[in-house]
């Protein structure tokens, strides 16, 4: 499983996630939509919608789930955390 965190510098809500995913020992990737154009649009083809943050959960066939906004109990649920 691999997890991405599409985010921005000044996302208040970008910052609670990713510290929710460190506290939890969660390994991902952070992506700085506001400096990455190329994996911005990717985010938006896929989520048809521009807000951050979004945590894109990759399962071990390739298949992505996305979750729109921080929602800590969607992000327990899926990424299985107590």
């Amino acid at each position: 499983m691999k997890i991405r965190l599409f985010s921005g510098e000044f996302c208040p809500y970008c910052k609670m996630a990713k510290k929710f995913l460190k506290e939890n020992k969660v390994e991902f990737e952070e992506i700085d939509v506001q400096n990455n154009h190329e994996m911005a649009m990717y985010m938006v083809e896929k989520t048809q919608q521009q807000g951050i943050p979004v945590i894109e959960i990759i399962d071990d066939e390739g298949n992505s789930e996305f979750i729109i906004g921080f929602n800590q109990e969607k992000i327990k649920e899926k990424l299985k955390l107590k």
